[in-house]
C-alpha cells in the first residue's frame, strides 16, 4: 500500500512511522508542516491516509480546537478532490466529545473526515486512543509523563495531582493506527493500562536514582517498567553517555562490572570484530541493548531514524564504557584500530529467532560510508 502519513514529524507520527518502516512493506508518505500544501497531489495517488496531524495546546482554547478542526477541512478538501474511495484512519481521542476544547476539536474533526472519506466510497477507521507515552515525547504538550521525565532528568520538582490514569505505550498506540490499515470494522478502540499519576513519578526517581551514578539496569520484571524505563533513557541520550565503568585493579589485573540488573530477564553476549570490520547497522522496537568495548579501539555510530545527524562515540578497552541503545536509533560499531576488537553485548531480554526486534539499516549512507 501507499500510506500517506500526516503529523509524520511528530511525536506519534514518527512512532508509527517508525513501526510501518520496521514491520511492513508498504510505501509511506510523510506529510509534515512542508509537505501540507501539496496534500492534495500527494493524496491522489495513495491507498490510505493515516491522519495524526493535531495540535494538543496552543495560546488559546479557540487555536486547539479550531486547529484540528482546519486541517480535517483541509485533508476532507484533497479526500473529495480525489474522487474515488480511499481508506482513511484517524488517529482520534477518548476525550473526543468531552466538551474540553481539545475534546470539542477532535469530535468535530472526525466528523468532518468521516463524511468525506464515505461520500467518496471510502472506508473510515476511528482509532480512539488514550493517554499516549514514550520516548521522544515533549514536556508540557504530548503528555504528563514526558514533563515527569524532563523534570526528573533535569532534577526539577513537579506538582502532582494523584489520580488513575490510562496509558498506552507510543508503539502500540502506532499498532492501532496500522491495523485500521485492514480492519473490518469502523473503530478500534486499544485498551490502556490504568497507573496512579504518584506512581509513574515514584518509578521515575527509582530508576533515576540507581541509573544515573552507576549504569544500573533497574527492575525491568513488566512490560510498563520496560516502555518507561525506555522513554526515560531516550531523555537522558546522548548527553549522559557514554556510561563509564569503573576497573577495579590490583597486580592480577583489572575486574570491571559491564551490567547490573535488578530484575526481568536478560542475555550477556560477546563478539570479536577484525580491524576495519563493522557490525550491528539496525535499530529496535523495544529491546534495550548495551554495547561495552573491553579491548580493542572502536568507534560507535547512532542516528535518529528519518534524520541525518550522526552521533559519533569513540570507544578503548583501556577506558571501558558502555552505550545503552536507544530504541528508534540506528547504531553500529566499528573496529578501527590494528587489533581484534572485543565487545561484550547485553540485551534486557532473551534471543528470540521468531520476533528478534533488530530491524536492518545503514547508519551512514552508502556515499557516507567509512573507508
Amino acid at each position: 500500500m501507499r500510506i500517506v502519513l500526516t503529523g509524520a514529524e511528530g511525536f506519534l507520527g514518527w512512532h508509527t512511522r517508525l513501526r510501518l518502516h520496521a514491520l511492513t512493506e508498504h510505501e509511506v508518505i510523510p506529510v509534515g508542516r512542508g509537505e501540507w500544501p501539496h496534500l492534495a497531489e500527494l493524496i491522489a495517488g495513495a491507498d490510505a491516509v493515516i491522519h495524526i496531524a493535531g495540535v494538543n495546546r496552543a495560546a488559546s482554547d479557540d487555536e486547539v480546537a479550531g486547529g484540528n478542526v482546519e486541517l480535517a477541512q483541509s485533508l476532507a478538501s484533497a479526500i473529495s478532490a480525489r474522487g474515488s474511495a480511499l481508506r482513511v484512519v484517524y488517529a482520534n481521542s477518548v476525550q473526543a466529545g468531552n466538551g474540553t476544547p481539545y475534546g470539542t476539536g477532535k469530535q468535530e474533526a472526525g466528523r468532518i473526515l468521516e463524511r468525506s472519506t464515505t461520500s467518496s466510497g471510502g472506508h473510515f477507521v476511528d482509532v480512539r486512543l488514550p493517554n499516549i507515552f514514550g520516548e521522544h515525547g515533549r514536556p508540557r504538550y504530548n503528555s504528563f509523563v514526558a514533563t515527569f521525565v524532563h523534570a526528573t532528568v533535569e532534577g526539577d520538582d513537579v506538582t502532582i495531582n494523584d489520580n488513575q490514569v490510562g496509558l498506552l505505550h507510543v508503539q502500540d498506540a502506532a499498532q492501532s493506527l496500522i491495523d485500521g490499515l485492514t480492519h473490518d470494522e469502523d473503530s478500534i478502540a486499544p485498551t490502556s493500562d490504568s497507573h496512579d499519576v504518584q506512581e509513574v513519578w515514584d518509578l521515575l526517581q527509582e530508576f533515576h536514582a540507581s541509573y544515573v551514578p552507576t549504569g544500573e539496569i533497574p527492575d525491568l520484571s513488566t512490560k510498563f517498567r520496560i516502555d518507561l524505563f525506555n522513554t526515560y533513557r531516550a531523555a537522558l541520550f546522548p548527553g549522559h553517555y557514554p556510561l563509564h565503568l569503573v576497573p577495579h585493579t590490583d597486580p592480577r589485573g583489572s575486574f570491571v562490572e559491564t551490567v547490573r540488573s535488578r530484575g526481568g530477564e536478560g542475555q550477556s553476549s560477546f563478539s570479536t570484530t577484525v580491524p576495519g570490520v563493522t557490525r550491528g547497522e539496525h535499530y529496535h522496537l523495544s529491546k534495550i541493548e548495551r554495547f561495552a568495548v573491553i579491548r580493542g579501539t572502536g568507534t560507535m555510530e547512532l542516528r535518529k531514524m528519518f534524520t541525518d545527524e550522526v552521533l559519533t562515540f569513540e570507544v578503548h578497552g583501556d577506558s571501558p564504557v558502555a552505550i545503552d541503545m536507544p530504541v528508534g536509533w540506528v547504531h553500529n560499531i566499528t573496529n578501527t584500530g590494528d587489533e581484534i576488537l572485543f565487545t561484550q553485548f547485553w540485551s534486557h531480554e532473551l534471543f528470540r529467532p521468531e520476533a528478534p526486534d533488530t530491524f536492518p539499516e545503514p547508519v551512514r549512507a552508502k556515499q557516507e560510508q567509512r573507508p
